[in-house]
């Protein structure tokens, strides 16, 4: 019966060049990607194409690997409590990362991040964002089901505890401390340590083979929680895991660039859009093409076209900013 529900919409809809539109719009965006990933390696390339390959595949590597963290995290997330507006930045991690960042050096000085290993660096803040996230999630997921109100409330608390906690320390650093620690606090595409990538990607693919092998349960999921019970699926265990997939992909894409709070609200919500379904096997991989597609497509327009200094950050910040404002509009329209 669920899957009869769920590909309703998909039996519905209008072929488009002999294809289904999720099927369509999947070949549009991987095409669209794959013409992204080759201007960013062509365009404006001087000297030998032995550097310039892997030194600019390594960027694009990277973009790929915090655009798919960023897109199947929400989408995951969104599934879980079922609701399309909430993300799991939403839920303090920017915060949170922001206080890690601050106590580094009101503790151990500015020149620590700079000084210690970025891989121990990176390998802590990701523990420690795993370990508050699956605290969080359990708490409000595992037990008796929360209204999104108290969703929402519980995220801004933290975020406001974490803030003002980092406010504080921060009050009382130095000034060229400061500096060097505001440069942390903004996410940047364009100046990722590229030295993280061999344990970005064991930890993606790990986190990715996990997701796949319980990927027959999303769809179920997705109907919420009384009807994925009655449906047959071990639902305490399921959500478990997804949170902590979830955490995992969070917290390595927020280590890698920095607090990402709407991106991942705008990837999916366009994905949802194009393939016209709530179908995983089409929405999962839609979300991951924009979201590929928007970084290093932008990423090309912004230094390679225009020579913009501009963050892509904050444009794409921006727009995710509006598809969430939009998003709270509709929900309160109905």
């Amino acid at each position: 019966m669920a899957d009869t529900a769920i590909a309703a919409p998909i039996m519905g809809s209008r072929r488009i060049l002999g294809m289904s539109r999720p099927v369509f719009a999947l070949t549009a965006l991987g095409l669209l990607a794959l013409v992204s990933i080759v201007c960013f390696m062509t365009i404006g390339a001087k000297g030998s194409w032995s550097f310039v390959i892997p030194f600019r595949g390594r960027k694009v590597l990277a973009l790929c690997l915090v655009a798919y963290s960023v897109a199947v995290s929400t989408v995951l997330f969104q599934t879980v409590t079922n609701n399309r507006i909430l993300t799991p930045s939403i839920m303090g991690f920017d915060a949170l990362y922001v206080l890690l960042k601050t106590s580094i050096v009101f503790f151990l000085g500015a020149g620590a991040l700079a000084g210690i290993d970025p891989q121990i660096q990176f390998g802590v803040e990701i523990v420690v964002m795993v370990v508050f996230s699956g605290l969080l999630f359990r708490w409000l997921f595992l037990g008796e089901e929360r209204s999104l109100t108290l969703l929402v409330l519980v995220g801004i608390v933290f975020g406001i505890l974490f803030r003002s906690l980092s406010q504080f320390m921060q009050r009382m650093l130095d000034p060229n401390a400061f500096q060097v620690l505001q440069d942390s606090f903004f996410a940047s595409f364009g100046t990722i340590d590229t030295t993280l990538l061999l344990l970005s990607s064991a930890i993606i693919v790990v986190a990715s083979v996990v997701a796949l092998r319980i990927g027959h349960t999303f769809d179920v999921l997705s109907l919420g929680r009384a009807q994925a019970i009655n449906l047959g699926v071990p639902y305490q265990r399921t959500v478990v895991i997804i949170l902590m997939l979830v955490s995992v992909m969070v917290a390595v894409s927020t280590a890698l660039v920095g607090p990402i709070t709407f991106f991942g609200l705008l990837v999916a919500s366009l994905a949802h859009s194009l393939v016209g379904t709530s179908r995983h096997r089409y929405v999962l991989p839609a979300a991951a093409l924009l979201a590929i597609t928007c970084l290093v497509g932008g990423q090309t327009i912004l230094e390679r076209i225009f020579a913009f200094d501009t963050a892509l950050s904050i444009i794409i910040e921006f727009l995710g900013g509006i598809v969430f404002i939009i998003l709270v509009l509709r929900r309160s329209a109905r």
